[in-house]
């Protein structure tokens, strides 16, 4: 399968050599230099990956980050010069799947891009349908990797989905931060232990009917997460 990629990048230079490598590993690549160009081109093309750099001329890359969650599940990696540690923490929240600073090796950005790819294929549910729990209230659905929440879809990024399922597949299992990202991301993800925590406010922000008393994701503070819901029989 020859996955379409989309690279939203002003800099015409970082562009052209990122799409060189891409290509040279069998990806097909779309430029955007705007962030409305780009909104343009994930509505009306298949998109299988969106490289987002955040310091665009017509509208912030976070925004733009924002409108592609409500284009399509397609995960998202920031191409930033942003490096702190807050900075990253904030981008995970807006729904990033990745996170590369600027100066970067552009062997690193395709390692990155594979990585991704290949993370958002498998989840723990990969081989299941549909498992309900709490008489219905909730339903991961592995094949389609579809949630439901009270019998309407909700709309998870492909990370949120990868957390999720990792959660709910050993419910009752205290998972720390370090093993969300070992389980749900792979080794080769080099966020911040501390993106695991904006991930879990954006699962509950969606799944929940009151975020801050959790039905389904609990806090274990001093160790991680756990998945409290109960499997209909």
């Amino acid at each position: 399968m020859i996955h379409p990629i989309l690279i939203v990048e002003d800099d015409r230079k970082i562009a052209r050599v990122v799409k060189v490598y891409l290509e040279g590993e069998g990806f097909r690549v779309t430029l955007a230099e705007r962030g409305r160009e780009a909104l343009e081109l994930a509505s009306r093309e298949s998109i299988s990956l969106v490289i987002l750099d955040l310091m665009l001329p017509d509208m912030g890359g976070e925004e733009v980050c924002q409108e592609l969650r409500e284009i399509g599940d397609f995960p998202i990696i920031m191409l930033t010069a942003k490096s702190s540690e807050e900075e990253r923490v904030a981008g995970f929240a807006l729904g990033a799947d990745d996170y590369v600073v600027k100066p970067f090796s552009p062997r690193e950005l395709v390692a990155r891009v594979k990585a991704v790819l290949k993370r958002t294929k498998k989840g723990d549910f990969s081989n299941t349908g549909s498992i309900s729990f709490n008489k219905g209230l909730l339903i991961i659905n592995g094949r389609s990797y579809e949630v439901k929440k009270k019998g309407n879809a909700i709309n998870l990024t492909s990370t949120e989905f990868k957390i999720l399922s990792v959660l709910a597949g050993s419910p009752g299992k205290v998972f720390t931060r370090g093993e969300l990202v070992e389980n749900a991301l792979g080794y080769q993800f080099e966020g911040y232990e501390r993106s695991i925590d904006a991930h879990i406010k954006n699962i509950r922000q969606k799944i929940e009917d009151d975020p801050k008393n959790s039905s389904f994701i609990n806090t274990v503070y001093g160790v991680g997460y756990k998945f409290s819901g109960i499997i209909d029989a």
